[in-house]
């Protein structure tokens, strides 16, 4: 991981296409702004939307909460697609960024070298965000247990797939490991279950990952046959980038990421009557779903932000997005909602049921502003 100062562009200037002023050559913006949203959620937006509710109670209320959680296991709510639209959207960033890699003449073999250094750094930061690295207490480690783990396996499958293939086959390799994920959770035998079992304790992924794994296995969440799953999440999102990238109207984009959206929606739904939608084991029918959703969105945000050029709503989630992986680790090692009650600490026993939300926003504003600060600066953490 490296500190990476890019004088690219200046904040001033970036500032200016947000006000709605078209730049030749820019970012795709809508891409930073759609993973900034994204985080939100998980830097701050959850606790805000929790503490609004607390101060509006009803079934509204209630039903955001619930839309906050995660499902226990089989279903999908609100919150369980943040994971997979952040995997969706490295895909997109991953088929941006080969793109211009080969343009400048970089071969396969440093393509290949430079992913493998990434995934296991990502491997390592998960080890330290959620694997209870820092603890130095081997009995504490778990080593599969991060979203950052999921980050990394998908995005080295994905990219020795994207360097080897074109897109087609991209597409094909993709639908070839969700129907193969489906196919080993159906035929390998759990001993005292038997195949086919998708429950929590007799699914045959987390059979293989307590194999593997041994006194280290931790939680629900599946990890080795999973690989073939979050590799298809990163592999979709690469192909939305290569429709982005093609030469057709912006028109045609939208109306494509639209169609595709729609399509792998529909598929998912109808595939989850018999293999049902199951974030923890990552299943082939979750993948579809939350690729729908992931496509309609990026369609969405495209359409807002690069095409219509309504981009001054957005500056506050592009401060985000354009420095994920910083705010996402320190976040995860770091309780922000200490510091903003240093300013409002006092407060929070006066003003009754807003308590919660006045905690909440000012954690995640302490946030947002080492954010800007380091966007001012042109600060931007990359692997």
């Amino acid at each position: 991981m490296r500190l990476h100062v890019s004088s690219k562009r200046s904040p001033e200037s970036l500032s200016e296409s947000f006000g709605g002023m078209p730049l030749e050559n820019q970012r795709l913006m809508s891409l930073d702004v759609i993973r900034g949203l994204d985080m939100f959620w998980i830097i701050g937006g959850e606790a805000i939307v929790k503490g609004l509710a607390k101060v509006f109670p009803g079934k509204v209320a209630e039903t955001c909460v619930l839309q906050l959680e995660h499902v226990p296991w089989e279903g999908l709510h609100f919150y369980d697609v943040i994971w997979p639209l952040f995997m969706f959207i490295v895909g997109v960033a991953m088929r941006l960024s080969l793109n211009k890699r080969r343009s400048m003449g970089v071969g396969n073999q440093t393509l290949y070298v430079h992913a493998f250094k990434r995934a296991a750094i990502l491997f390592f930061l998960g080890m330290a965000a959620q694997g209870n690295l820092l603890a130095f207490d081997l009995s504490m480690l778990h080593p599969c247990y991060s979203v950052l783990h999921g980050i990394a396996a998908g995005y080295l499958i994905a990219t020795i797939v994207m360097v080897s293939l074109r897109p087609l086959w991209q597409a094909i390799v993709s639908a070839g490991f969700l129907i193969s994920y489906w196919a080993l959770l159906m035929l390998i035998p759990v001993p005292g279950f038997g195949r086919g079992i998708l429950t929590p304790e007799g699914n045959a992924a987390a059979y293989i990952d307590r194999l593997v794994l041994g006194r280290f296995h931790y939680g629900l969440n599946t990890w080795f046959l999973s690989y073939l799953g979050f590799a298809s999440s990163v592999l979709l999102g690469a192909l939305a980038g290569e429709l982005l990238l093609c030469r057709r109207s912006a028109w045609k984009k939208i109306t494509g990421l639209f169609l595709a959206g729609t399509g792998l929606l529909l598929l998912g739904l109808i595939w989850s009557l018999w293999f049902p939608i199951i974030k923890l084991m990552w299943t082939s029918s979750y993948v579809l779903v939350t690729a729908g959703i992931s496509f309609l969105l990026m369609g969405l945000f495209y359409t807002i932000v690069d095409v219509l050029q309504w981009r001054k709503w957005a500056f506050g989630f592009a401060v985000i997005g354009m420095n994920s992986l910083a705010v996402y680790m320190a976040t995860m090692l770091f309780n922000f909602r200490h510091i903003g009650n240093i300013f409002v600490g006092s407060l929070l026993t006066r003003v009754g049921n807003w308590d919660g939300f006045l905690e909440a926003s000012a954690g995640f504003t302490v946030v947002w502003l080492i954010l800007y600060w380091m966007y001012r600066t042109k600060s931007f953490v990359r692997l």
